[in-house]
C-alpha cells in the first residue's frame, strides 16, 4: 500500500507539532484535530489515514510529553520518516507505536504529494512516484512486535494479562 508523504523542513519543534493550548487534552483523536494548526492550517482534515511526514533534521525538538506525537497517530499520520530526530521525540514515538525511521536519503528525494511505501521489517522506503528504493536499518524484532502492539503501554497490558492467565 502506497501512502501519501507531507514534507516538512529542519527544525519542527513539538509545539510546532501541537500548539501549547491543546496540552490539557486527552483524547488522541481531539489532539489529532490540532496537529500543525498554525504553521499548515487544515493539515489535520487533508490527512488519510496512513499518510508519512517526512521531515529534515531535527525532527520533534522541544517537549518531552507525549502530545507532539499522539498529536500526528491522533490525525492519522501512520509513519515518520526524517533526516534526525530529538531523542526524546524518537522515543516518544515509539512508546505510543507510531514508527519513526531515519533516512536522510529518501528525505532529499521525496517531494510533498509523492506516494510511498515502507518496509519496516527490511528497511526499506520505495518511492513509488519516482520509482526509487532506499534503506535503513530495520527494526529489531522487540521493537516490530512493540510497534506491532500499538506501543509500550499495550504491550506491557498484554504481558501483564498473559502472566495473569487472561486471555485476550
Amino acid at each position: 500500500m502506497s501512502n501519501r508523504c507531507w514534507k516538512l523542513g529542519d527544525n519542527v519543534s513539538t509545539d510546532e507539532i501541537l500548539p501549547s493550548q491543546y496540552m490539557t487534552l486527552t483524547d488522541i483523536h481531539e489532539l489529532g484535530k490540532h496537529v500543525l494548526e498554525h504553521s499548515m492550517p487544515g493539515f489535520a482534515e487533508r490527512i488519510k489515514d496512513g499518510d508519512v511526514i517526512v521531515a529534515g533534521i531535527n525532527m520533534g525538538y522541544g517537549s518531552s510529553r507525549e502530545h507532539a506525537p499522539l498529536s500526528l497517530k491522533g490525525a492519522g499520520i501512520g509513519l515518520v520518516v526524517a533526516k534526525s530526530f530529538s531523542r526524546l521525540f524518537y522515543r516518544n514515538c515509539i512508546n505510543i507505536g507510531l514508527p519513526v525511521v531515519l533516512c536522510p536519503l529518501a528525505v532529499d528525494e521525496c517531494d510533498d504529494g509523492d506516494h510511498i511505501s515502507v518496509d519496516l521489517c527490511n528497511g526499506r522506503i520505495i518511492n513509488n512516484t519516482k520509482s526509487k528504493i532506499f534503506s535503513f536499518d530495520p527494526f529489531p524484532d522487540f521493537l516490530l512486535q512493540l510497534l506491532m502492539k500499538g506501543g509500550l503501554i499495550n504491550s506491557l497490558n498484554e504481558e501483564r494479562l498473559k502472566l495473569a492467565g487472561i486471555n485476550q
